[in-house]
């Protein structure tokens, strides 16, 4: 009975595989026959009725097992792109450029919709020009051009701000990929936190009385590479020279062609004529030889410059007669003959000596002086105390320009509006600055934290240092003579 019995089961279960193999093949062929004739399917009643309502899932069935093959398929003829990308081209069935070229912007994220409106009128924020007008998609502002002098460029650099829609033909740009950024976009840190100090300076709305200026202190540190920090003293001359250039280079200035603003109001030009001297241990035939070869002839050369520097006289050694040092003066304008083109002065270099002599060919609307107090030998830093006597208005350098230059210049008349102070020891002292507000016409001292007014008197009795000095105009002229 158990052989019969396991006989009996093996064949039932024989029946039903024939069974199922017999039915699936039928169903098989019946879906066949439906796609290749649907007319003559939709006429056979109801039975083919309940399989169209099977049919949706035995669609996706057969969709299903086509998808990996065709994603297998461009996989093989496409092997450049990345993974994510063929899914997303598998999934829709066709190639979708704009998707991949819209994954490779970074800044997509940085696009802004709640300031979005596009109702106002299609025009430049600074121009006010309609022409080739662009919106920044982060703020939401309108700007001309796409060039590197144009508005929409200084915007994009000034603020980071990298996605930009072409009001006219709809089209998208960001980052600015065909267009080289300006020689000093490192720098440019300094110029934005400079611009920024300068608004929070002159803001008539200001919240509180003063300003801060920690994050442009933050600035100076990394932009100069730890040569200038806030917690050690350095020089006022080295850093306003160097704060100059580094300005000038950030905003795409170069030495001869490029001009910016700085360099409009500071730069001046001069002439510089040299002559080489012969060694002074040679014999007087031999020096007289030397005078008429070419290299010993005096040679012209043009030059521009941020600031004047001013040689004090060397300061007196021994006491006088009472055995006391007095501190001597000078009147600026004996410093200042430096630059009337006659008075020449020796530099020694190591191996050579030349005599040099200055004559300005242009003045700027503000010119600074600097007044060379410190010298350098080799065991430490002196300061000459020598006090220089100069009156605050009405100082004329007519005289430093040659006849022909003279004829151009009309204004050559500056007015004092600042003047930096040096007091104590070379390397511990402490600076002061006298300031002259426009407005009231009146002299303010500022040390640290401190502002006192101050007497104009009391200015030319101190330790100057940096001076600037502001070109008079037309009308400033006609109100001063009347």
């Amino acid at each position: 009975m158990s052989g019969r019995s396991k006989r009996e089961s093996r064949g039932s279960t024989r029946g039903k595989r024939e069974s199922e193999s017999r039915g699936s093949s039928g169903r098989v062929k019946r879906e066949r026959d439906r796609e290749r004739d649907p007319e003559a399917a939709s006429s056979r009643g109801s039975p083919v009725r309940v399989k169209r309502e099977v049919e949706p899932a035995s669609a996706r069935e057969a969709s299903s097992s086509v998808i990996p093959f065709v994603r297998v398929k461009r996989e093989r003829e496409i092997d450049e792109d990345s993974e994510p990308e063929r899914e997303v081209r598998a999934k829709n069935g066709r190639v979708d450029s704009e998707d991949r070229r819209s994954r490779h912007c970074p800044y997509l994220d940085t696009i802004n919709r709640s300031v979005l409106d596009f109702d106002f009128e299609k025009l430049c924020s600074i121009s006010l020009s309609h022409i080739n007008a662009y919106a920044c998609l982060v703020c939401g502002k309108y700007f001309q051009g796409r060039g590197l002098k144009s508005h929409a460029y200084i915007h994009s650099v000034q603020f980071s701000h990298h996605v930009f829609l072409n009001l006219h033909t709809l089209k998208f740009y960001y980052n600015y990929k065909n267009i080289k950024r300006p020689p000093g976009d490192i720098m440019f840190l300094l110029v934005q936190r400079f611009g920024e100090l300068m608004r929070k300076l002159w803001n008539p709305r200001n919240f509180k009385a003063h300003v801060s200026p920690h994050e442009m202190l933050q600035a100076v540190v990394l932009c100069s590479k730890k040569t200038f920090q806030i917690t050690k003293q350095g020089d006022g001359v080295d850093f306003l020279s160097w704060f100059l250039n580094a300005l000038h280079s950030a905003l795409g200035g170069t030495k001869k062609k490029k001009k910016t603003i700085v360099t409009d109001v500071f730069q001046g030009s001069m002439r510089i004529f040299t002559k080489k001297l012969p060694h002074p241990d040679l014999p007087a035939e031999e020096k007289e030889q030397l005078l008429h070869n070419d290299e010993y002839q005096e040679t012209m050369v043009e030059s521009t410059f941020m600031y004047l520097t001013l040689d004090l006289p060397t300061a007196p050694l021994y006491k006088d007669e009472k055995e006391q040092l007095i501190i001597p003066q000078v009147p600026l304008f004996n410093i200042l003959a430096k630059f009337n083109g006659i008075t020449e002065k020796e530099y020694k270099t190591y191996k050579e000596n030349f005599l040099k002599r200055f004559q300005l060919t242009k003045l700027p609307p503000y010119l600074i002086f600097c007044i060379k107090r410190f010298t350098k030998n080799n065991f430490f830093v002196e300061k000459n105390p020598t006090i220089v006597n100069f009156p605050i208005t009405n100082v004329d350098l007519r005289e430093y320009l040659s006849e022909e230059v003279q004829a151009v210049h009309k204004n050559t008349t500056y007015d004092l509006i600042a003047n930096i102070v040096h007091d104590g020891k070379p390397s511990e002292g402490s600076y002061r600055i006298h300031v002259l507000h426009h407005g009231t016409g009146k002299w303010y001292e500022l040390q640290d934290l401190q502002v006192t007014d101050i007497l104009p008197q009391m200015i030319t009795l101190s330790e100057a240092y940096i001076q600037i000095w502001k070109r008079r105009d037309n009308d400033e002229t006609n109100q001063q003579g009347a």
